[in-house]
């Protein structure tokens, strides 16, 4: 038998190079008896390790630990034996974390001296006079259980490590303990660690020197070699220490916070009270017997599994922004059931959808509900100081995100450590195109000066392949908070965040949900600002206050959903990309519930799983809908017996395959990570052979499983998208009945969505509402609503100007007269920089005042009109000479990104015999199948990893945004046109389904940036 104490994962960033995943499986492997997983200052990798331990019933015990540096004479590892131990250890690195940056530590020696529980191995160095120092000083603390460290690495230095062992033992009676130092958990991963330690060091692997591994030692070693290599003792002293440490994960509880619950009642009794006081505001004519049956049955369950802090916790924060009017909705399996609805939480009617509450609460599952809450994305800072100011840093810190390596970096940092030029790397990885899916990234190694059979080349592909998936570092989590009652480093290890006034835990989501810890997920989202802000334009101009219940109210609209279905959903939440705006005319929605399944339906999971044309088929009444049992019927009723959300899926394997809750929660878990570990496939046989004999066809059995696969990693909730569908609705009907509020809003609410400012202006000014660019006289900071012949009109902002900051934009609008400033000079007087004056020329915003953007640069350049001598003088220009259109557009674009008089493409037509380029607007007068030849700007490029290798490129001109299909093989052989081109025409085929979309499948790409000049366009690539 053998335990190995001293054991670092790829958690310790940059030098572990094995998972710990695969450290605990090949140490069951060769029989270890234990291991401890003891990451620096760290266990952000110990519950990767629990976790497979426990789902794969591996007979080995995990310890938990954490390895140190002190200082370049002390290095050791701390174990917990117990529960206080696993509280000491987090404490000592949350303290020495938070006194350095991210990514850093430093202890001081009161952390050493506070030690009481946690075993310390000391792993001494062979430097005698600092040894006895440390050897001396160990001694003199009687609370610090101390052990010696001994390690065998076969590099030539062993004799003297043995020498140092033998001399401590001896001399301070100190206990040996034979231990590795594990690194990597085969021999096979030496060439990894040592690129991981290169890119450490900023240096090449070959220039490490004697400072690499110089062989593969600290990889996991067979008990047998371990025993010739080790005293007999030395080992049975490591097996006596790991028997010791009886502390295990599954010990640790989380306690709620309980300041939440008022003096002299429980939480069962106030949490029934704010769903009473909740029920007069969402039912106010009453409830029926089942709405009141639902409520009783959600509280029975809440108070089986304890947990109304939980709700009470989420009530809190939304009651908190509800008094700001800082908008908010909440969404995921719990945020939809009937108690949320009427703690206000959510805005989502449970009765409009099929969620079961007990799938999401379960005593079998025995973890928390799944609740996230979106909120404003320009106002959310005040959502996360309430929660820091109300627990304090102490008991609250967000959860973290495990930064892994993915092509482009492991590419780069193995190239550099390898010794290929930057250079060299940078070329390569901009012309690969990593979405071919017949010809691997490896292979297109040799068309770009890599030489497939050179052995460093080799290296660089088989390590890039090792590398991707690695963890690079922690970093923030979007918004996942967890909470304790008490100190949370008593739970966690607390870390500062690269943001300032920001602390992470050192586990991310997926561990949190593995312990079942309490997590409250504070988002942001850029439509609830946009929405938020379209509300208080509106608000100032009626007298009933508007808000998303209001709307929801009314019902479904037939106009907004006739607009919906004409795919005029620029700017709308959810439905306003290509895909989704391809699928509406399809699908046509015509009520909320169809708005949900809209949003699910475009996802990768439904389309993989060959699940959108039956659904659509049998929406349109052109195929029978049929069910194989009365049990699936209830599961796929909604949906016309095709399986559209997650839950459906789960739900058939329950239903029809016999899979009780806690394997339906497991099948869940698998389908979120089968493209990492493929567990999947674990479930295929027990799924088909338990439909198989509960009297389900085989085909339909073999093709559910299919449609499982499909889902994977894609599938999208009903509970989300119910959320989702709310929020989609409502900026819909903002749209259709307030468009120049909402665009307002959307502009004002940017950087958000899917389309750039000169889009949404585009789609204003096609909806025929004027625009006006940005002027000192008329703009505020932000874009304004203005009005002029009775009609509503969009001021374009200062914000847009570029090159010009916040704070001169707002003295520029807050000391502007009443009737406006007369002349350049008002403005020059107000000691902004000159170069915010020529950016303010430069957008043309002196026009009112000065003329044109030369006669504006003019004036600037004229010093003399600023002496005393020349203050009555006529501001009259000599400079007569305007810009040409197209000057004019070039300059709109460079100085505020787009232009409110004219479009690229518009001037192209203009000015070239352009007779042969068929308009957007023109194309539906084009028939089927004819030929046709389209130019356009680009504005986004996408290519879905479902999508077989097809790109969807968006080309825009003056009339409307024009869809074109690239297949795979058009890509390759146009490739940098296809990857390049600004300014594209295509030569291509138009497609044009029966519900009037239509596609563009391209023949020929050609770049006609060049006509465009200086115009920047940017694009959205790849996304």
């Amino acid at each position: 038998m053998y335990s190995e104490l001293f054991c670092q994962s790829h958690y310790s960033f940059l030098t572990g190079a094995s998972s710990p995943a695969q450290l605990v499986t090949t140490a069951s492997f060769l029989g270890y008896e234990a291991l401890a997983i003891t990451d620096e200052c760290s266990v952000a990798g110990v519950v990767r390790a629990y976790a497979e331990i426990t789902q794969q019933k591996l007979p080995i015990k995990l310890i938990v630990g954490s390895y140190f540096r002190f200082d370049d004479a002390l290095s050791f590892v701390l174990l917990c034996p117990n529960k206080a131990a696993y509280t000491e250890l987090c404490r000592i690195i949350t303290n020495a974390r938070r006194r350095s940056q991210k990514g850093e530590y430093q202890l001081a020696e009161w952390d050493l001296r506070t030690i009481r529980h946690c075993i310390f191995i000391w792993l001494p160095n062979t430097q005698e006079e600092k040894n006895n120092y440390w050897a001396t000083w160990l001694t003199s603390q009687p609370n610090i259980k101390t052990y010696v460290g001994a390690q065998r690495l076969l590099d030539g230095y062993d004799h003297h490590r043995f020498a140092t062992y033998t001399q401590l033992q001896e001399k301070f009676e100190f206990p040996v303990v034979a231990c590795t130092g594990v690194l990597m958990h085969h021999v096979d991963n030496l060439p990894l660690q040592h690129v991981l330690h290169a890119t450490q060091a900023h240096t090449q692997v070959s220039k490490l020197g004697r400072a690499a591994l110089s062989n593969a030692e600290r990889s996991l070693r067979t008990v047998s070699k371990l025993k010739k290599l080790f005293p007999e003792k030395w080992i049975s002293n490591a097996i006596d220490v790991a028997r010791g440490c009886l502390f295990s994960l599954a010990e640790l509880r989380y306690q709620y916070p309980s300041e939440l619950i008022p003096q002299g009642t429980s939480p069962t009794i106030y949490l029934r009270e704010r769903v009473e006081a909740g029920i007069k505001v969402r039912f106010p004519d009453g409830l029926t017997d089942a709405l009141r049956a639902l409520i009783e049955k959600e509280l029975s369950l809440i108070r089986e599994q304890e947990y109304e802090y939980f709700f009470l916790t989420i009530y809190d924060i939304v009651q908190f922004a509800k008094a700001r009017k800082i908008l908010y909705q909440g969404r995921g399996s719990a945020a939809n059931s009937i108690v949320c609805y009427c703690l206000e939480i959510t805005a989502v009617d449970p009765r409009q959808i099929n969620v079961l509450f007990e799938r999401f609460i379960s005593k079998e599952r025995n973890e928390p509900p799944d609740i996230d809450v979106d909120f404003e994305h320009q106002r959310r800072e005040e959502i996360i100081q309430y929660i820091y100011e109300k627990y304090g840093r102490e008991r609250t810190a967000i959860a973290s995100t495990v930064i892994c390596y993915r092509f482009k970096s492991a590419f780069k940092d193995v190239g550099k450590a390898l010794g290929f030029s930057e250079s060299q790397l940078s070329f390569v990885m901009k012309q690969i195109n990593r979405r071919d899916s017949v010809i691997p990234w490896q292979s297109q190694l040799a068309n770009l000066g890599l030489d497939p059979v050179n052995e460093r080349v080799k290296l660089l592909v088989s390590i890039t392949e090792q590398l991707m998936g690695t963890p690079r570092h922690l970093s923030q989590h979007v918004g996942g908070f967890v909470i304790s009652s008490g100190p949370l480093y008593e739970l966690v290890p607390v870390e500062n965040a690269a943001m300032q006034e920001r602390t992470i835990i050192q586990w991310d989501k997926d561990d949190i949900e593995t312990l079942g810890l309490l997590k409250v997920d504070v988002l942001a989202l850029g439509m609830l600002s946009a929405i938020r802000r379209t509300f208080d334009l509106l608000n100032k101009q009626f007298p009933v206050d508007i808000d998303i219940p209001f709307i929801t109210k009314l019902g479904d609209d037939k106009q907004v959903y006739d607009m919906i279905c004409q795919a005029d959903t620029v700017g709308v939440f959810q439905i306003e990309s290509r895909a989704q705006m391809s699928m509406l005319p399809r699908l046509k929605p015509r009520r909320y519930y169809d708005l949900v399944v809209q949003i699910a339906i475009v996802r990768p999971g439904p389309i993989q799983g060959d699940m959108v044309h039956p659904y659509l088929l049998r929406r349109h009444k052109k195929e029978a809908i049929t069910y194989p049992s009365e049990e699936v019927k209830e599961v796929l009723l909604r949906t016309m017996g095709v399986p559209i959300f997650q839950e459906q899926v789960i739900k058939l394997a329950m239903v029809a395959a016999g899979f009780s809750g806690g394997e339906a929660d497991q099948l869940r878990r698998a389908m979120a990570s089968w493209k990492k570990d493929g567990r999947i496939f674990e479930f295929k046989e027990k799924l088909i052979k338990g439909m198989v004999s509960r009297g389900y066809d085989a085909s339909f059995s073999n093709n559910l499983f299919e449609q499982i696969k499909g889902f994977a990693g894609y599938g999208f909730p009903e509970s989300h998208s119910a959320s989702f569908a709310v929020l989609a609705y409502v900026s819909s009907w903002l749209k259709y009945y307030f468009p120049v509020e909402f665009y307002v809003a959307l502009l004002n609410s940017w950087p958000m969505g899917f389309y750039s400012p000169s889009q949404l202006v585009l789609d204003a000014k096609r909806h025929h509402i004027a625009v006006h660019a940005p002027c000192v006289n008329a703009s505020n900071y932000e874009h304004l609503i203005v009005e002029c012949k009775d009609e509503k009109q969009i001021q374009l902002g200062l914000t847009l100007v570029k090159g010009l900051n916040e704070k001169s934009a707002n003295l520029i609008v807050s000391c502007r007269p009443s009737a406006g400033y007369k002349n350049i000079e008002a403005v020059r007087t107000l000691a902004i920089r000159s170069d915010e004056l020529e950016a303010l020329a430069s957008a043309d915003a002196f026009r009112a005042i000065a003329g044109n953007r030369y006669q504006t640069r003019w004036r600037l350049m004229d010093k003399q009109a600023d002496l005393p001598l020349f203050e009555n003088t006529s501001n009259e220009d000599t400079f007569n000479t305007a810009p040409s259109v197209a000057e004019t557009l070039i300059e709109d674009y460079a100085s505020i990104g787009l232009s409110v008089n004219d479009h690229p493409v518009a001037l192209l037509h203009r000015e070239r015999e352009l007779g042969f380029i068929t308009p957007a607007k023109a194309l539906r007068q084009k028939p089927h199948k004819s030929m046709v030849k389209i130019l356009g700007c680009v504005t986004g490029r996408q290519a879905p990893g479902s999508a077989a290798g097809v790109t969807f490129l968006t080309l825009e001109d003056h009339t409307g945004n024009i869809n074109v299909v690239v297949w795979q093989a058009t890509s390759r052989a146009q490739h940098k046109t296809f990857l390049k081109a600004k300014l594209m025409q295509v030569d291509g085929i138009i497609e044009r389904s029966k519900e009037g979309v239509i596609h563009i499948i391209a023949g020929k790409l050609i770049d006609r940036t060049s006509w465009l000049e200086n115009i920047s366009m940017p694009s959205r690539d790849f996304h």
